[in-house]
């Protein structure tokens, strides 16, 4: 026995943080197992916290596991963990908030600055030799003193706006309730919203509440001189109408880091030319993963020692 407690690991994690998990913990890799119910089953009675990275906790396992108590997620999201249920069974969630919107808005507004300037298309153009054949590239899109509007103005909405003063955009969002702490305009219909904007950032929590939510109507208002841009999760817009309106015109261009079954993108996002595609990696740089374990590692650590959490969801 190493006197550690016991910790069940739903999914991999970046080595570095595994090690330090792996220093004060036994972990429970469930990920490695070939028989995950049997695993299960034979740690039931010593697992009193579990951590994931983006894994499913659904209802099924936490009632597997008759004595967990905290659920410590891997990211700012939580749509992968059954909240709901684990209100009910009494167990706490939390996430790692705020150690990432940084990155995120940095990412965003690369996505947006990509996007509208074509920067896939023109270095394609350099690297096939076109810029000396066939001269100059096609005029591209302008950022300066545009319209954002912002859908979703938590923690990385806000993050996402802060850059764009600094492009003299003109801001209005869209979010559950009017926000008294920002200078900005807001809008509570999203379909105006999106009529009204020039580039249309996506910076909602995932889950059932906003599935879909950017719809088919909000996709033909941003238009066919409008951007899209999603930094959130995939759920949160109809893709087949996003899709559509990409191959139709109705939708300019498209800035899109998540995607609805990731990493299984759909194969028709790949014969687009107004589409930039990113591999979800908003939060993706050392420093920031870093963080986010350690804020996994804290969460765990105070519940152990009978502290408050850190950052609790439930």
């Amino acid at each position: 026995m190493t006197g550690k407690p016991d910790v069940l690991q739903i999914s991999k994690f970046p080595p570095w943080d595994e090690e330090v998990l792996a220093s004060h913990f036994t972990l429970h890799r469930l990920w490695e197992a070939d028989d995950k119910d049997g695993f299960i089953e034979q740690r039931a009675d010593v697992v009193r916290a579990a951590c994931t990275a983006g894994a499913p906790v659904d209802r099924a396992l936490m009632e597997a596991l008759p004595n967990l108590k905290i659920v410590a997620n891997y990211g700012v999201g939580y749509d992968n963990v059954d909240v709901e249920s684990a209100k009910q069974l009494g167990i706490a969630v939390t996430n790692t908030p705020d150690v990432l919107s940084d990155e995120v808005a940095d990412l965003a507004i690369g996505l947006m600055i990509g996007a509208a300037r074509d920067l896939l298309g023109g270095d394609a153009y350099v690297r096939a030799g076109d810029w000396a054949t066939k001269g100059n590239y096609p005029f591209q899109k302008p950022i300066h003193g545009k319209r954002l509007g912002i859908m979703g103005l938590g923690r990385i909405g806000k993050a996402i706006a802060a850059r764009a003063e600094a492009f003299n955009m003109e801001i209005a969002y869209t979010n559950r309730s009017k926000r008294d702490d920002v200078p900005y305009r807001f809008e509570p219909d999203k379909v105006k919203l999106g009529a009204w904007c020039d580039y249309f950032m996506i910076a909602l929590t995932g889950g059932p509440g906003t599935r879909r939510l950017v719809s088919a109507d909000v996709i033909e208002a941003i238009g066919p001189e409008g951007v899209l841009v999603n930094i959130s999760r995939g759920s949160t817009v109809d893709e087949e109408a996003l899709i559509q309106a990409l191959q139709s015109g109705k939708l300019g261009r498209a800035g899109l880091d998540v995607f609805e079954n990731e990493p299984k993108v759909d194969p028709r996002f790949f014969t687009l030319g107004n589409v930039l595609l990113s591999p979800h990696q908003a939060s993706a740089t050392q420093q920031t993963r870093e963080a986010m374990g350690k804020l996994v590692l804290d969460n765990l650590l105070a519940f152990h020692a009978g502290k408050p959490l850190l950052t609790p969801v439930t």
